[in-house]
């Protein structure tokens, strides 16, 4: 692949201003249980890769997996220009290594399917031993991959990484009475892989699961747990902080730099630098060196990420988080987001409360307006907070709110930021006050 990409390389430099290769070969492999039983091996192959050049200052892209004809590839790319944007792009020109990011785990690449199958297996087991009538899901993978950019500016990026990652998913049915559960873990290695406390987590949420309690109503203060934050918090925050959004005027945060838009208390960085974490990597898909991007710092708002294309659009620089499939261009996309750890401790926020709710899950939180920021979904799993203490499960509730107006005032941030699935490292928030509707 390498010798191919070279060619294309090459070839394109003849034809184009500007020539730039991205080339991944990829190998996963999950194995898959459902209700119980082993339900699928697979392993998947990927390999290919992308042609972007500049010609008359406009923008083409051409992808193959069939790696034997490099003018073609060449001749398709560059046809493509003559219909793409002019391109505002500052061409990189750095040769990057991998650095301290250990991204590599011999013994990820060399695990076997049978013990991936036992893995999950044993996870399976731990978990039914809790319930005759609990039906587990268990999901194993690992994902092999090289990543290769370079470009006729001399811009040069190759990397390797190793990816593994544990799901369960157990579904309770009594009666008019469904509960879902899901808790996950990802890492680049497999011996910081804590298969055990994603059971263990879900089995304490089970445990608790077993009241059930009437859902409240009204105006009320809700805890949102790390996994509720991302599901129903961090995507908004995301799409309002892209360049792009902000590029085309949809972002409410379009013209809002440096002005305090959250609590205080409240700082959120994007964060490619992790050492071990899958969302790592030492540049992004164009070459672009990954950075640590501060994006709102104590309650200001400090940033926007952007990809080449959009940065040269906004006059400024890339942040290093262009991505990208083969088939398409390079978008603006965070790597982990990172809200940092406060002063509350969880089971102070518990004390606080008298009347209101924990959210660990929510379902359809972003059917409507992503960018708006405002929510309303159903609370997949969720517990009653009375006089301090969780007092039973909620069902048929609902929770709605505008996540930029919740997180202008915070009544606490958890003083322990907890990773999820490698991707982002989010604590407890506390919100005093969210709209809580009952069915």
């Amino acid at each position: 692949m390498q010798s191919f990409a070279e060619q294309v390389l090459a070839l394109a430099g003849r034809s184009a201003e500007w020539a730039e290769v991205f080339m991944i070969g990829q190998e996963e492999t999950p194995v898959a249980f459902e209700a119980n039983r082993l339900r699928a091996i697979e392993t998947r192959q990927t390999r290919g890769l992308a042609l972007r050049v500049v010609v008359g200052g406009r923008i083409g892209l051409a992808s193959s997996s069939q790696l034997g004809d490099p003018q073609a590839l060449v001749d398709d790319a560059v046809a493509t220009a003559h219909f793409g944007a002019e391109s505002a792009m500052a061409y990189p020109s750095e040769r990057l290594e991998e650095g301290a990011l250990d991204l590599w785990d011999e013994a990820v690449a060399a695990l076997s399917v049978d013990a991936m199958v036992q893995m999950g297996q044993e996870m399976v087991d731990r978990v039914r031993a809790h319930g005759d009538d609990l039906l587990v899901d268990v999901d194993v993978r690992k994902d092999v991959a090289t990543v290769t950019v370079m470009n006729t500016s001399g811009g040069l990026s190759s990397y390797r990484k190793t990816a593994i990652s544990a799901g369960v998913h157990v579904n309770r049915t009594r009666e008019d009475d469904i509960l879902d559960i899901y808790e996950s873990d990802a890492s680049c290695h497999l011996q910081t892989l804590d298969r055990q406390k994603v059971v263990a987590t879900l089995l304490g949420k089970l445990e608790l699961s077993g009241e059930i309690a009437p859902a409240p109503s009204g105006s009320l203060p809700v805890i949102f747990t790390p996994k509720g934050v991302a599901l129903t918090l961090l995507e908004p925050l995301a799409a309002a902080l892209s360049g792009k959004a902000v590029l085309e005027g949809s972002s409410p945060l379009a013209g809002r730099l440096g002005e305090e838009m959250f609590d205080p208390a409240f700082t959120l960085t994007d964060d490619g630098l992790v050492p071990g974490m899958p969302s790592s990597a030492p540049s992004d898909h164009e070459g672009v060196a990954t950075r640590r991007t501060s994006l709102v710092e104590r309650g200001r708002l400090n940033a926007f990420y952007y990809d080449l294309q959009t940065a040269g659009r906004a006059g400024t620089q890339s942040t290093g988080n262009g991505l990208r499939s083969l088939s398409s261009l390079p978008a603006p996309s965070p790597r982990a987001l990172r809200i940092a750890a406060g002063q509350a401790a969880y089971e102070e926020m518990l004390a606080d409360i008298d009347e209101g709710l924990l959210v660990d899950q929510t379902m359809g939180a972003w059917a409507g307006n992503l960018l708006s920021g405002d929510f309303s979904g159903n609370v997949h799993l969720g517990f009653r907070v009375e006089k301090g203490r969780l007092v039973g499960r909620v069902k048929n509730a609902m929770v709605a709110g505008n996540v930029f107006r919740a997180l202008q005032r915070l009544a606490g941030i958890g003083n322990r930021a907890y990773w999820l699935d490698g991707r982002a490292e989010v604590p407890h928030l506390y919100i005093p006050g969210l709209s809580v509707a009952a069915r």
